[in-house]
């Protein structure tokens, strides 16, 4: 006689059966009260961090580039004239840059 391997064992349909009760008669937290306890203990708030910038407004004097500078095309640094070490088609090159542009 031949057997059916794909039919599930009565031993262990059994016991998955009453795994499942367990499950649904254990008192698991929902969806929603799970958003709740987690927005009643926010732990941010209140809190500020070292160097963190909050409700202030920053001001920065742009200063225009000089005849003497150049804006390196490898970096984006604005330098000074005897920075320059390489003319290329972008743009010039600083010292700094040189041997990583090539």
């Amino acid at each position: 006689m031949a057997a059916d391997y794909d039919e599930v064992r009565p031993d262990v349909a059994e016991a998955s059966e009453k795994t499942l009760k367990a499950v649904q008669k254990a008192d698991a937290p929902d969806a929603k009260s799970v958003v709740s306890d987690l927005d009643e203990t926010d732990l941010t708030d209140g809190l500020e961090l070292p160097g963190a910038i909050v409700d202030e407004e920053l001001s920065v004097d742009v200063i225009p580039q000089a005849q003497d500078e150049f804006v390196c095309c490898s970096c984006f640094t604005i330098r000074h004239r005897s920075q320059a070490e390489k003319k290329t088609g972008d743009g010039i090159v600083c010292r700094d840059c040189v041997l990583e542009y090539a």
